[in-house]
């Protein structure tokens, strides 16, 4: 044991010698090579005197970068992410320029900007050279990882020999597009693991089967599909479709995934009445406040609350280890709150730090090419992409992947029971450059490369981890309400109330039916210029929109609206709505029939029927019914609630936001996410039905913690009963198909 301990430090003094002579010629490189990096006096110096000059300059900033630079990142947490990314220049160039002044062996000096360039080549020359040299050493390799991916000085107990979970959610990645992408060939690592039949036309695709055939006359994809060997390598995981509520989001679907519940979450903002205030999924507030009340409707914690950590998520689900939870980012810091702990994790090593600075400027400088090609091409349909669009789709691709990704890495080197992370950059860019697009297939290739990585960390890990990908729903293409029909949603429905609209909006072809409804309704033959833009006594509607979804509230009446009382207020408005070509249906509350879906040309049908007669519902496609009565059943559910209409041939809808890849509503691929999980765990499914819902996501995961032996969340009341009798049913399941 004593040789062994020998032999490990050598090899250290070793790699870090190694290190140093590397970092040394690398600053006699620059300093010959830029004028304003000097390593001698002005009157010369012998090539022994500037070799050991430079040699003590390496050494002091390589001292300085692994003592001084954790402390600054820890003292500036408190500044967002993006700035401390924009400072991390300035900041390595001052510890550059503090080491060549503390200096013993003799003058070297450098002006400000060229202390920046040589800082940021020393660090990251430093950082791969050390990489290279303790990969070769698993266990070097193992403290390495484990010494960048975190720096918390919290103690964690001995992890169990029982293998942990780690969930990774490819946020905004629809089943569909990635099957497309493994037939392309763009992700590898999802297709080794799917095998060698993923994308092949003998693929088979039951519920929790493999990928589906790809179309006729198609190649697939080469790469993956041997083992070292020359042997044909068995897939490792299964790819199964679930189904989403009618709020297709991540507010909705990540709440009921890590909480257990999607009650009262109608859309991704929505206005209720009782409180005055318009909840959004992603502010801070709101986030908190929902969970809060998914904790009191299901009685426990969330899915991370024994031993789990929660990262780059809208809500914690009760993890004690969180970075980047937006549920928490309004406390004060303190020992239950360590949301920027992940910066200080990631940050810490200069080297990180400067790679993600200058891969974020690459990538500001990436959509700023690819928009402006886009504008060139007069592509459509097109949103805009300018203001701060460039930076926060860098933040999301580059800043949120790498943080988010060291900080998992730091819970599977911890040996934590059970991890979820978020990595949002496929669903930003989909959004504004569309879903199918080549700047989305770039975006998927890098994350299919976090993937590779954290496969990699798990070997070095210190128990077993099983990686289940998944997502939180999909996203629909389409041209936005807007650009087809030169209105908002909010212009049409004031002019089906009568209210004044922008002048753009009067003069299109919706606007002046609007106004000729409305007139019909008033029983007003004629549009009179005095009463053209006369003001109803009532206060104006709140209209808000969720991807394809929109929901008008009129907030002077303190309960949800029926029916007959808006007919009796705005005449035309229903009519208006439901007869538009690009709407798809209306969901309302009834006096007669509780509720009723609305549609063209006069169709409407009761809740209770629509398993018989669908209507409008009928092009959107099974379950659709089940989730819009489920929605009629919320507390907040507005007035209206407006589908946009939707395609089946193309599968696109139409966007009451500026957005050409929508989500949100019902149509298409945006409500039909997928799981991807490993074999060694039980089919998410044993009926061959699709899950439904992110409350059955939620319970898939729970039972695939108790089979993996990891801590169980207490349950409380009914969420206990209604776990024993789901454990029960599925017993049940399995033994019929046993003996089947």
């Amino acid at each position: 044991m004593r040789g062994i301990r020998w032999r490990r430090f050598a090899s250290q003094i070793g790699r870090s010698i190694t290190v140093w002579a590397v970092s040394t010629v690398t600053m006699l490189a620059l300093a010959g090579l830029l004028p304003d990096f000097q390593l001698q006096s002005p009157d010369g110096d012998s090539a022994t005197r500037i070799a050991v000059t430079a040699a003590c300059g390496a050494g002091a900033f390589g001292i300085l970068s692994a003592v001084v630079w954790p402390l600054l990142v820890r003292l500036l947490l408190l500044v967002p992410a993006l700035v401390l990314g924009l400072l991390v220049f300035f900041l390595n160039g001052s510890l550059l320029l503090l080491a060549l002044r503390i200096n013993p062996s003799g003058p070297a000096e450098a002006a400000p900007e060229t202390a920046v360039i040589v800082a940021a080549v020393m660090s990251a020359v430093a950082s791969a050279t050390g990489a290279a040299l303790a990969v070769r050493d698993d266990e070097a390799y193992r403290r390495r990882l484990h010494r960048l991916a975190t720096r918390s000085h919290r103690s964690h107990p001995p992890c169990p020999g029982a293998p942990g979970l780690v969930c990774v959610q490819l946020d905004g990645v629809g089943h569909d597009v990635l099957v497309e992408a493994v037939r392309k060939g763009l992700m590898p690592t999802v297709h080794r693991w799917l095998g060698p039949d993923a994308g092949t036309a003998g693929a088979v695709h039951p519920a929790g089967g493999d990928v589906p055939a790809p179309h006729e006359g198609v190649p697939a994809p080469r790469a993956g599909g041997r083992s070292p060997g020359g042997g044909v390598r068995p897939a490792t995981h299964r790819l199964t479709p679930w189904r989403t509520d009618w709020s297709s989001q991540t507010g909705a679907s990540q709440l009921g995934i890590l909480h257990g519940t999607t009650f009262d979450v109608p859309a991704f903002r929505w206005y209720e009445k009782d409180r005055g205030e318009v909840m959004v999924c992603n502010r801070p507030t709101s986030a908190a406040e929902l969970q809060r009340r998914a904790m009191l409707r299901t009685g426990h914690g969330g899915l991370l609350t024994v031993d789990g950590a929660s990262r780059g998520n809208l809500f914690s689900g009760g993890a004690g280890e969180q970075a980047l939870v937006l549920s928490i980012a309004t406390r004060r810091r303190g020992p239950a709150n360590r949301s920027r702990a992940g910066y200080f994790a990631y940050f810490s090593d200069p080297a990180n730090a400067v790679r993600t600075a200058l891969s974020f400027a690459a990538e500001v400088a990436r959509e700023i090419g690819q928009s402006t090609r886009a504008r060139l091409r007069r592509e459509r349909p097109r949103v805009g992409r300018g203001g701060l669009y460039p930076l926060v789709r860098a933040f999301a691709t580059v800043v949120e992947r790498d943080v988010v990704v060291a900080a998992v890495m730091g819970d599977m080197l911890a040996g934590r029971t059970c991890v979820y992370a978020d990595l949002v950059a496929y669903d930003e860019v989909a959004h504004h450059s569309g879903p199918h697009s080549r700047d989305a297939e770039k975006v998927l290739q890098r994350l299919d490369r976090s993937l590779a990585l954290l496969e990699r960390v798990a070997e070095h890990a210190p128990r077993p981890y099983r990686i289940v990908v998944l997502s939180d729903h999909g996203q629909s293409p389409g041209e936005t309400f807007r650009s087809r029909y030169g209105l908002t949603l909010g212009d049409l429905v004031r002019a089906g109330c009568g209210l004044p609209v922008p002048r753009r909006a009067e003069r299109t072809r919706s606007g002046a039916e609007a106004r000729t409804a409305v007139r019909a309704a008033l029983r007003r033959p004629v549009e009179e210029r005095s009463e053209r833009h006369r003001t109803a006594p009532h206060r104006e509607p709140v209209v808000l929109a969720s991807g394809n979804l929109g929901l008008v509230s009129f907030p002077d009446v303190p309960h949800r609206m029926t029916k007959e009382e808006i007919d009796a207020r705005h005449p035309g408005l229903l009519t208006t709505l439901a007869n538009h070509p690009g709407i798809g249906f209306l969901l309302v509350r009834s006096e007669e029939h509780g509720g009723v879906v609305l549609g063209a040309h006069g169709a409407e049908i009761p809740l209770a029927g629509l398993d018989d007669e669908p209507g409008p519902l009928a092009r959107f496609g099974p379950g659709a019914a089940d989730a819009v009565r489920r929605t009629h059943s919320f507390p907040h559910t507005a007035d209206i609630m407006v589908n946009s209409a939707y395609e089946p041939a193309d599968g696109e809808v139409l966007a009451f936001e500026e957005q050409i890849g929508s989500h949100g509503g019902l149509g298409g691929a945006q409500s039909r996410p997928f799981l991807l999980s490993p074999r060694q765990l039980s089919a998410p499914v044993v009926d061959g039905a699709e899950p439904a819902g992110a409350e059955h996501v939620h319970r898939v995961l729970r039972r695939w913690l108790r089979e993996l032996d990891g801590p169980q969340v207490p349950l409380t009341g009914n969420a206990e009963n209604a776990e024993n009798a789901e454990n029960a049913e599925n017993a049940e399941n399995a033994e019929k198909e046993r003996a089947a």
